[in-house]
């Protein structure tokens, strides 16, 4: 897509305990990278995860598992977002071995939206987060 731009790169080991019974990474893990990559995105953007009562969940997830991931293998995660709203943010993930980068093995998505979590209602992106999707 056009309308996206990379925000942030992960790089990770797979771990043992990653795998399942059938010798492959489970697909729950996936997400696990996604959000681990998420998370890194918010801290860069020096960001308290709970600042006075606000801070990011997610409402929808999903992943399209392409190719198997086995254990060892090192992998990058790509994450790149769309243009903000006002409370909100659309994320997608690309999940690539190190060793072939051409390769994407899992792509993923999560939609951002920053909470009052005592009102349970929407708030503004705070303006360093807008600053990483916009650069303004």
């Amino acid at each position: 897509m056009t309308d996206k731009i990379l925000i942030h790169t992960s790089c990770m080991k797979i771990r043992w305990g990653d795998m399942d019974a059938f010798g492959h990474v489970n697909n729950t893990v996936y997400f696990r990278y996604m959000e681990q990559t998420r998370i890194e995105w918010i801290e860069a953007a020096a960001v308290d995860m709970v600042a006075e009562g606000l801070g990011p969940v997610i409402v929808n997830a999903h992943c399209s598992f392409l190719r198997q991931l086995k254990y060892p293998a090192d992998i990058e995660i790509r994450m790149y977002a769309k243009q903000p709203g006002r409370s909100s943010v659309e994320t997608t993930y690309e999940i690539r071995r190190v060793d072939q980068p051409e390769i994407i093995y899992a792509e993923g998505g999560a939609k951002i939206v920053w909470v009052n979590f005592q009102q349970e209602k929407s708030v503004p992106l705070p303006d360093s987060i807008r600053r990483t999707l916009t650069g303004l």
